[in-house]
């Protein structure tokens, strides 16, 4: 989607950077970005939102309690931040990996969050946080990743709307795989608004798309997560095959295949069918099987 007329004409004029506030337009982002010695990277998907109402749309779902603390992942250059201002979070700690941006969110918000110099990736979480933002779409995967392991309770992300809805998608579609099952593996995702390309500066290939995950209750349903996801990989893999073909690699032989299949509660049909068209309770029954002790496990003879 191109940027309108409007927003192209305002690039043309030369506009300083807004005092006090964050840039919400292209042209305040690029002469803020232009001010700090910033300049985005397009192999990083790196890209600001300038949009207030997507902003206020993320904050809107971060629903939190007044005293629940709230992680902002990647500050950039605040919008998001304000838009969480306006609204009776806890205390908002802002991880930023960029120095200069991380001083100017200091220097933007003063004493209101806390600013904090550091990569997401290795940042410490105790679980107890809300995680919230607008996540490059270079590491948008490995982010989500190390969330669902620490358990976050409830993310609200702004993230390439194609990884979005592979995260949400349902059994059958292609669109249906490993990111899909781990994210319920871990929780429920939900998808909301999707958001332009033309809402950031630098305008990006792709459109983006809100996501909404909350922690699954209780244990997870799996009792090996490694085992769990090498099994997952290993069926879709090769997902046009069908699954007759793909158990045994994962069992070693079709007799114990079948055994477990049974045990796991798959479908009479599961051997003609195709890895996306079975939900993932099959795949967290099939991971039980698997991990159940030698003993309890069903015969192949």
């Amino acid at each position: 989607m191109r940027t309108t007329s409007t927003g192209s004409s305002s690039r043309r004029r030369h506009v300083e950077p807004p005092v006090g506030r964050a840039p919400a337009s292209p042209a305040e982002v690029e002469a803020t970005l232009e001010k700090l010695g910033v300049r985005p990277s397009r192999r990083l998907g790196q890209s600001f939102l300038w949009d207030p109402f997507v902003a206020d749309a993320e904050a809107a779902l971060v629903a939190v309690t007044p005293e629940a603390p709230v992680v902002e992942v990647g500050g950039g250059l605040g919008l998001l931040t304000e838009a969480l201002l306006r609204r009776p979070t806890g205390p908002i700690t802002v991880v930023e990996t960029d120095p200069r941006l991380a001083a100017h969110l200091r220097a933007l918000f003063g004493a209101r969050v806390r600013v904090v110099t550091a990569d997401a990736l290795t940042y410490r979480l105790d679980g107890r946080e809300t995680v919230v933002g607008n996540l490059p779409f270079s590491v948008a995967t490995p982010l989500l990743l190390r969330f669902f392991e620490l358990r976050i309770p409830r993310l609200v992300v702004l993230l390439q709307k194609e990884v979005a809805r592979r995260l949400a998608a349902e059994p059958g579609g292609k669109e249906y795989g490993r990111l899909s099952l781990v994210a319920r593996l871990y929780g429920t995702p939900e998808l909301f608004r999707t958001v332009p390309s033309n809402a950031f500066t630098p305008e990006p290939e792709v459109e983006g798309q809100i996501l909404v995950h909350t922690r699954r209750t209780g244990a997870l349903p799996v009792p090996s997560v490694e085992e769990f996801e090498r099994v997952v990989r290993t069926l879709f893999g090769q997902r046009r095959k069908k699954l007759a073909n793909l158990l045994p690699i994962v069992t070693g032989s079709r007799a114990q295949a079948e055994s477990l299949a049974s045990v796991a509660g798959w479908p009479d049909d599961w051997k003609d069918r195709r890895p996306e068209t079975l939900p993932p309770e099959a795949y967290f029954g099939l991971a039980r099987a698997l991990g159940a002790p030698l003993g309890a496990r069903p015969s192949s003879r």
